[in-house]
């Protein structure tokens, strides 16, 4: 019987549990979660006699390296800061670690020694990074067979809310990780465009978004995603003139959004005593003395970024209760965690509500003759609160990476992210008798 360690049982380990959970009663796998709240791992198993919950404590050395050492192989959902601890000990205990979080530098230095170990350290099989992945590689790989010249490659990914539930100004609810939400692009965002790099600094990301328009759900807001440019090498285009990689958002929530960027309330280091403030004045503490002389709060904020008081954007600030005096009922915290509270009672999930993943890829490219465009859609929509489209999307490549390593179909060595032909076509074929598929159309756009 072969032993599978999950470690983390939150929101996105929901079908990666029933996938393994299934595939076992066929296998003869045993499926062990481990989670800080015992309760969460017990009832994502629930009662399946393949299962087995144990309490897991990243920071307990000894029960972790036990439960390590027991597995033969380990599925890794925590956040990404703990997975070099949890990678060393499958160095020391000698097993294969899978994970849906990008590889960080330290993960990434531990390439030789997964090598000499004769060991798999498979990253970024999730969503994006994970699927995007796979459908990328496949449509990289297809066209390159055809003799195509590969000019420019553009990947992007939205969670978003499913357009039943599309209820609020912002169009947009957390469906994953809040806090990754509220800092997400911080840093310097780089891709290349006509071979040559460009880079984008946070306080301008969110006024450079781009319009792109996908089928019956209409316009989005693209814009680029962390360094594009280190894929390049990864997917084995080098000499592709234009890659980018990034983020999709509902028309509107990019300019709003860079309200926040701009007050600093994105910023998740330095602590704020609350001390019994409302949002309304800590919005009168962000802005310039000089913007608020003889106007009101509105009046201010409108005039620091330049926009009308009768504004989109103003609206969607309103709907939050900005102005309103409304508590803000911590004690402390950063500028970041207090936006986060506000936003995590303004854009939660209701019981019914549900969620969807929009993935779309463009590859421009030059065959006999023709300049063309290939442009690949894969739209998801989730079935419930708990039952969520990011759940499905996250956890089925994870688990059938899993299968296929377990069930030795896969026999390679290092750190790995999937981008070879042995992970892509099986998990893609598998994971369209689960309704993740892409719609593919190809145009001419001159000859």
């Amino acid at each position: 019987m072969k032993k599978i360690l999950v470690i983390g049982a939150g929101k996105s380990a929901t079908h990666l549990i029933s996938y393994l959970l299934e595939q076992s009663e066929t296998l003869n796998w045993q499926i062990t979660v481990g989670d800080i709240n015992l309760e969460l791992a017990q009832k994502k198993l629930n009662n399946h006699p393949n299962g087995k919950a144990v309490f897991f404590d990243i920071h307990d050395e000894n029960l972790r390296q036990q439960y390590i050492q027991e597995a033969d192989i380990v599925a890794s959902l925590l956040p990404y800061k703990f997975h070099s601890i949890v990678a060393k000990d499958c160095l020391k205990f000698g097993k294969n670690l899978v994970t849906a979080s990008y590889v960080d530098a330290t993960c990434k230095a531990l390439a030789p020694e997964f090598e000499k170990a004769n060991l798999l350290f498979m990253a970024e099989i999730g969503l994006d990074p994970g699927i995007d992945h796979l459908a990328t590689m496949k449509m990289l790989d297809d066209l390159k067979a055809k003799g195509a010249k590969i000019n420019a490659l553009y990947s992007y990914t939205g969670a978003l809310i499913h357009p039943e539930n599309d209820n609020n100004p912002w169009h947009y609810k957390f469906t994953w990780a809040p806090m990754n939400v509220i800092t997400a692009g911080q840093g310097t965002s780089q891709y290349m465009y006509n071979n040559k790099p460009k880079y984008i600094p946070y306080n301008r990301l969110f006024k450079s978004s781009s319009e792109r328009e996908i089928g019956d759900l209409g316009i989005f807001e693209v814009y680029p995603n962390r360094d594009s440019i280190q894929y390049r090498k990864k997917y084995n285009v080098d000499g592709v003139g234009t890659f980018l990689r990034g983020t999709l958002r509902r028309k509107g929530y990019c300019p709003a959004w860079d309200t926040f960027v701009q007050l600093g309330w994105t910023n998740n280091k330095q602590i704020i005593e609350v001390n019994g403030q409302t949002y309304t004045d800590l919005l009168e503490a962000y802005l310039p003395i000089y913007i608020q002389k003889g106007r009101t709060i509105e009046e201010s904020l409108a005039a620091f970024l330049n926009i009308e008081l009768d504004s989109n954007i103003m609206d969607q600030l309103r709907w939050l209760e900005l102005f309103d005096h409304k508590p803000i009922g911590l004690e402390k915290g950063t500028i970041a965690e207090i936006l986060c509270h506000l936003l995590q009672e303004k854009w939660k999930l209701e019981e019914d509500d549900k969620d969807m993943i929009v993935m779309l890829h463009e590859l421009e490219y030059e065959l006999n003759g023709e300049e063309r465009k290939q442009v690949a859609t894969m739209v998801c929509m989730g079935e419930s609160k708990d039952n969520t489209a990011i759940s499905k999307t996250v956890g089925l490549p994870l688990g059938i990476m899993l299968k296929l390593i377990v069930t030795g179909q896969i026999k390679l060595t290092g750190v790995k992210i999937p981008t070879m032909p042995e992970a892509y076509n099986p998990i893609l074929k598998e994971l369209a008798q689960y309704g993740i598929v892409f719609e593919e159309k190809d145009l001419i756009l001159s000859s």
